[in-house]
């Protein structure tokens, strides 16, 4: 699913008025819900979430903590819902037994790096990865899920759409009042540069919450693979623009795009597709981290060299709040009493 383009349009348009009621009861729902306690994990919960519906970078932040706590001498397991597989679970995914279909594309992704938990049950996922050995829990999404009480909140925000319309879904993109939201979030992580994460950045301020800057970079070797070499950029991520950019600025030329919808089912006839256009257009296909777990399987051998998977990993300008605020939560002290003064 896209989402529609007017949510990113200000002042809001029209099909936006006609929505806002519906939007205005929907963020008070969803206000009120991430308003109820949860229950205890016995370990320390971090969650990674964002304020809008779709796409804004929760799993390259998700990826940078769990470095960062590893590196540190923690035992951090990833919590997911599992969002677009078919196991409800709790289960640790285990990449060579579970495949995209089972577990859903991002926690596959992610369980090549740390260990992960599918759980709808979050309270059940939290329970299972400390029953494994986790030192502490980094909940993928779920910023407006009660279920756990956690002790930091990170809301994460795109530089280049921030909150679009500042409206409330359907109306726009905002899955509950973003005032509201900020008195339930600990801190702001906006990625990339742009006027529109700027303005948050400055409500987060004004909220008293702290704002931690970040970007995506793709590695140095990838990056030279690209330089000047033509690519079909296809991506099935909630913001496939962001995609391309990072192409542009690897030094690639783009030849074309294909979008497909976020957690795209990929297909052997979209596979076919995809290499008939390449070989049209004399290139190579360029695909995420993300799409590559679906992709990769589907891809014939004897195309293996026209297939080049791009990662991108986050990088925080300042490491030293974020491990403050990591420690905070490891220790107890938190900042998560900060969410309600």
């Amino acid at each position: 699913m896209r989402a529609p383009g007017f949510w990113w349009r200000t002042p809001p348009a029209a099909p936006a008025r006609l929505l806002q009621p519906f939007g205005a009861l929907y963020g008070a729902l969803t206000l009120a819900r991430m308003r109820r306690p949860g229950a205890k994990a016995g370990i320390p919960v971090v969650c990674v979430g964002n304020f809008v519906a779709g796409g804004a970078g929760k799993t390259p932040t998700v990826l940078a903590l769990a470095a960062m706590l590893a590196g540190s001498g923690e035992k951090p397991f990833v919590l997911s819902r599992g969002y677009g597989g078919r196991e409800a679970g709790p289960l640790r995914v285990e990449p060579g037994r579970h495949g995209p279909a089972d577990i859903g594309d991002e926690p596959l992704l992610m369980a090549h790096r740390v260990p992960v938990v599918v759980a709808r049950d979050r309270p059940a996922g939290a329970a299972l990865a400390q029953s494994q050995g986790a030192s502490l829990v980094l909940m993928d999404d779920g910023l407006q899920n009660p279920s756990l009480s956690k002790d930091l909140r990170l809301a994460v925000v795109d530089g280049a759409t921030g909150i679009g319309n500042k409206l409330c879904f359907p109306a726009g993109p905002l899955r509950a009042p973003i005032a509201g939201q900020l008195q339930e979030t600990n801190a702001v992580v906006v990625i990339g540069a742009g006027e529109p994460g700027d303005a948050v950045a400055g409500l987060a301020l004004a909220a008293g919450r702290p704002v931690l800057r970040a970007a995506l970079v793709i590695p140095p070797e990838v990056g030279a693979r690209l330089d000047g070499v033509s690519v079909l950029a296809a991506s099935g991520i909630g913001r496939p623009e962001k995609f391309a950019a990072s192409l542009r600025q690897a030094g690639a030329r783009l030849a074309g795009e294909r979008h497909f919808g976020d957690h795209h089912a990929y297909t052997a006839r979209d596979v076919a597709a995809l290499i008939a256009e390449a070989k049209a257009l004399g290139c190579t296909v360029a695909v995420t981290e993300k799409d590559m777990v679906k992709l990769g399987p589907l891809w014939p051998d004897e195309e293996g060299a026209r297939l080049l998977f791009v990662p991108v990993s986050l990088r925080f300008a300042d490491e030293a709040p974020v491990a403050a605020m990591l420690r905070q939560a490891l220790t107890g002290s938190g900042t998560a009493a900060a969410a309600h003064p």
